[in-house]
């Protein structure tokens, strides 16, 4: 689920992040919120940075750069039968600078789950997630990691919810789904006008 971590690989280390500059400093007090301006109204996502500090101070990275602005939601991946139910995937413009991967938080290791709501980071291998993320229009146990069972069982990287603006991430999944998809899992479901994020920033 990472457009652009298509042959990207490595992982950067809890230590890179700690030296990355002061957006990395542990939060303190109440959990960071972030608005997402889109070309369908607006979303706010608060942050479990505590519980996933790695994957939230990787994204508040990115909405702190400006790297989110320009960027676009291009992906609704719609439940055959329960169209209202799946999720939409969204990331920075082709033209932003990525930052190098981080380690997968799995929910193993966060408690977090991916109920309706959560935006979790996308990802191809565990430890290959940079900015693109997802979020849940609907409970997605299977994205949940699921310890025992056979090949990549890791699952995705929940950290965070939505407080503010479930009606536009369901407008956002209910949209036309006929664009080029540039891997066979995504067949059916690139917008064939994808949303743009207008700008991020933290409330």
């Amino acid at each position: 689920m990472d457009r652009a971590g298509i042959g990207r690989r490595g992982v950067l280390g809890a230590a890179g992040l700690a030296l990355a500059g002061p957006v990395f400093a542990q939060p303190t007090g109440a959990k960071p919120r972030v608005t997402i301006q889109t070309g369908k109204g607006v979303i706010v996502v608060e942050l479990e940075a505590k519980k996933a500090p790695l994957t939230s101070l990787n994204f508040l990275r990115y909405v702190d750069g400006h790297r989110y602005d320009g960027g676009t939601f291009y992906r609704a991946s719609r439940e055959p039968s329960a169209p209202g139910r799946g999720t939409i995937e969204g990331g920075p413009s082709a033209y932003a600078r990525r930052f190098p991967p981080i380690p997968h938080e799995s929910t193993r290791m966060t408690g977090l789950k991916h109920v309706a709501g959560t935006i979790s980071l996308a990802r191809l291998a565990p430890g290959t997630g940079t900015g693109d993320f997802f979020i849940c229009a609907s409970a997605q146990p299977y994205l949940d990691a699921h310890p025992g069972a056979p090949g990549d069982n890791e699952g995705f990287a929940a950290f965070g919810h939505v407080v503010s603006g479930m009606e536009v991430v369901r407008a956002i999944l209910a949209q036309p789904t006929g664009g080029k998809a540039e891997v066979a899992a995504m067949k059916g479901q690139i917008l064939t006008q994808p949303v743009p994020i207008v700008s991020m920033k933290r409330l």
